[in-house]
């Protein structure tokens, strides 16, 4: 290991829009691997005591977005095994960068598949107004963000989280 990296690197980091399956692939992955498995959107829930939702409407987005790049940073630092990042993590720079090196997987999926798992009644501060066209916007916003931070890139649409849990056990050692 080279000066300067890491002792403690995560197995692989998902990425991709909410309703990819991030969190879901996660628990399978780390099942099958014996290994921990974190999701940031939970450490931040978990740090601050309330829902996302929750942080948004009180202290809004900006105020997420520092809380979300400081769990990123850590769980990075920290964990071994399968970590899971939330939907707009990619968006900030910084994250960009601590992402360079690590083994990072983009779930991509359209829009039909991310709307069936997402629902359209669900409460998600990014998703307020047209559910179906917010979503949209934010696929096409972010998409190029998770193709760039992506070491592999697994498709999600009609496939069962087992499905693309084998997937990205195809593409790592």
């Amino acid at each position: 290991m080279s000066a300067g990296s890491p002792a403690v690197r995560p197995r692989v980091v998902l990425v991709g829009p909410m309703g990819a399956g991030k969190t879901t692939v996660a628990d399978l992955l780390g099942a099958r691997w014996g290994v921990g498995v974190r999701d940031t959107d939970r450490d931040v829930e978990a740090a601050e005591q309330r829902a996302i939702s929750d942080i948004f409407v009180d202290d809004g987005e900006q105020h997420f977005r520092d809380l979300e790049a400081a769990a990123v940073a850590a769980a990075l630092a920290e964990h071994p095994g399968v970590l899971a990042l939330g939907g707009g993590a990619v968006l900030r720079e910084d994250t960009r960068a601590l992402l360079a090196g690590h083994v990072v997987v983009f779930l991509r999926g359209g829009l039909a598949d991310a709307a069936s798992r997402v629902g359209l009644g669900v409460a998600r501060p990014m998703l307020m107004g047209n559910v179906r066209g917010r979503m949209k916007q934010l696929l096409e916003e972010r998409t190029p963000v998770y193709e760039a931070v992506a070491t592999h890139v697994v498709d999600t649409d009609a496939r069962t989280p087992d499905q693309v849990a084998d997937a990205i056990e195809e593409l790592l050692p």
